[in-house]
Formats: C-alpha cells, structure tokens, sequence
C-alpha cells in the first residue's frame, strides 16, 4: 500500500541498517546553447540530430539510507512530499514522486530504503532539472545495489524511465547533459547517441562565464503540449518549422568552432539567431508569456543574444552580454519580475560516493 502526505512526516525514528554507509548523488543542471528539438525520434531519425550544452553548479541530490526491512520511503525536501510503500508493490504513477519510484523499480531493488530528494532549481525551469534528478536517484539505487552501469547505460536508463514509465514528453539531450557533465556536442542518430567533450580553452571558457547571465523569467516553464505542437507542426509540413530545426542543428557546430576559436562575440550574435529560429521552428514557444518583451529589453540594454532554456513557455534566458551592460539589463528585467541567478560551468556529471556522516 502506497501513501503519499505534505508536510507530514512521521515521528517515529525509520528502521535504517547501521551496518551500511549512506550513499549520496548529485547530478548537475544544464544551459543547452543550441540544437533543442532535434533531439527527437520524428527529426534525428531522419536527418540526425545535434545539441550544443554544459553543465552547471547546480544540483539534484540524493541521500539514500539504507533499510532493515522492505519498505521505500521517500522524501522530497523542496516540496515536502513524503511517499511509503513495500518494496515488491507496483508503486502508483500519480505525480508525486513518479521518477523516483519508476527508477527504483526498473534497476529491480528488493531491499528497502529512505531516499531524501531535493534540488537547486524550482520545477519546471528549463535546465533538465527532471533528468537531473533521474540520475542521482538511478546513481545512488544502482550503488545501493551493486550495480555498476556505464555512462552511457546510465543515461539510457535515464531517458527509458522519464519517457516511457513516467510518460514524461520531452527529447534525449537532458539525460545524456546530466550524466555526462561538461560542455559538449551531443549527437543523435538511429544508431544512438555520441558524447562529444569539447576541449575549450580555459581562458575562452572562464571569459565565456563572464559575459553570461541567467535570468528567471519569473513564471515555471508551462509548456501546454508545446513539445507535442512542435511534433504535429513537423508530420503536418508547417513552413517554417522545418527550416527553423534545420537552422538550429547547422547552429550546433558554428557555436561549437566560435568556441573552440575563442570569438565570443560571434557565439553571442548566433545565440541570438537561435533564439529566432527556435521560434521559427514553434511560434508558440513564448506564447501567454512575457518573454518576447524580456528579450527584446535584454536587446535594447546591451544584451547580444540570448536562449530561452527548454521547450519555452517560461523558465530562464541565458544571455550574452558585454560586462560593462550587464548592470543595465539586469535593472531592466529585474523591472519586469526577472531574477538573476549567479552559475558556473560544471565540468563533472553524476557523482556518487558513500559517507559515513548521516
């Protein structure tokens, strides 16, 4: 019998094993520079597909307490869920929880557990924050067993639970960010998925971290069936869409040499084509949203170019702007509700490790 409560936890002390240490996971977010939405099956199995992105310094983590017995408690500490159940139960897929109790069940756990949850970024954000969690959970169960998956066999199992247990919609980049970590090109095709690390020059990169802000747009990203819109604009021959996925694919690798050669202010200028093609792609990504205005503010203070974060409907914009405007566009969208968050590239993905300290 499963149960799920808010902001009710138990008294009573959980039976846990003392013999066995805590394993804890954290998997990074990422700010995806190009190429969303050609990391689905309707484009990529035809054309091929490709993703330019990075991980950053924030987080989903994990804490795994191992048990005596064979019951699965878990805990998300950001929205005060808690959800018990027996370990050899068909957990129910009811939206409380439902990636954590998918990946328990697909890597076949038979002993029970605590499992604490929590995360860097609100839901919705745009910055794979749903892969991010997948993968800490499915790096500290798999520990937690024995298991000892590659990365790529991670990644994989990543995508098979948020795509096909949970039904979560969405493309094949996320999964492979999170896990991987590190600035890279992500290719796909029907022979699968190919992780390219770039090896930017330190300099390039920390001066890149310099001209970028992030900034909340004020609304969690609601995409209402927008992914779907994009798959239905594509199979119906929509003008525009096609072209526009095609010009953010061919983005991928001209951001990719503006990066490897260190001209920044060509990355900024391309970021903002992308911007443009993306709506191209699916007019609707900004719809019922103030982000055009944002953008457009962005523009008229000093900003180059920007890329909304995930499928659109909210979320956040990275932007590139020279450091002496940066002070302007932050006021001028801090006047619009915007928040700006302070990030660095994390060249590591999915880290697990065991600790003695509860």
């Amino acid at each position: 019998m499963e149960s799920a409560k808010r902001d009710e936890y138990p008294i009573a002390e959980p039976v846990r094993s003392g013999a066995q240490p805590v394993i804890r996971a954290k998997a990074p977010l990422r700010i995806s520079f190009a190429g969303g939405g050609t990391d689905f099956p309707h484009w990529y199995e035809e054309h091929g597909g490709a993703v330019l992105c990075s991980s950053i310094n924030h987080y989903a983590r994990v804490t795994l307490y191992p048990r005596m017995d064979r019951q699965v408690r878990l805990r998300s500490l950001d929205l005060g869920y808690m959800v018990n159940y027996h370990v050899e139960d068909q957990p129910v897929f009811d939206g409380v929880l439902d990636l954590a109790k998918a990946a328990i069940r697909r890597l076949g756990a038979t002993s029970g557990m605590d499992l604490d949850i929590r995360s860097d970024a609100p839901s919705k954000s745009g910055l794979g924050g749903s892969s991010a969690l997948t993968a800490a959970v499915i790096g500290a169960v798999a520990n937690y067993l024995s298991l000892h998956p590659s990365l790529y066999e991670l990644a994989e199992l990543n995508y098979l639970v948020e795509r096909e247990d949970v039904r979560i919609s969405g493309g094949t980049q996320d999964q492979y960010a999170t896990t991987f970590g590190g600035f890279n090109v992500v290719e796909f095709s029907k022979r699968g998925v190919l992780v390219n690390p770039l090896r930017i020059d330190p300099v390039v990169l920390n001066d890149l971290e310099a001209h970028l802000l992030l900034c909340y747009t004020g609304h969690p990203r609601v995409t209402n069936g927008l992914i779907e819109k994009q798959i239905q604009f594509y199979k119906e021959k929509r003008e525009g869409t096609a072209q526009g996925m095609a010009r953010l694919q061919e983005l991928v690798f001209e951001m990719k040499a503006a990066l490897l050669k260190g001209h920044l202010h060509e990355f900024g200028e391309l970021l903002h084509e992308g911007f443009e093609s993306k709506k191209q792609m699916n007019p609707e990504v900004t719809a019922g949203t103030h982000i055009d205005e944002m953008y457009e503010r962005a523009r008229k203070h000093g900003a180059t170019g920007g890329k909304l974060t995930g499928a659109g409907g909210g979320g956040y914009l990275a932007l590139y702007c020279e450091t002496d405007k940066q002070h302007a566009v932050k006021n001028a969208l801090e006047s619009l509700g915007g928040r700006f968050v302070n990030f660095s590239f994390e060249p590591q993905g999915l880290q697990v490790w065991r600790s003695s300290c509860l």
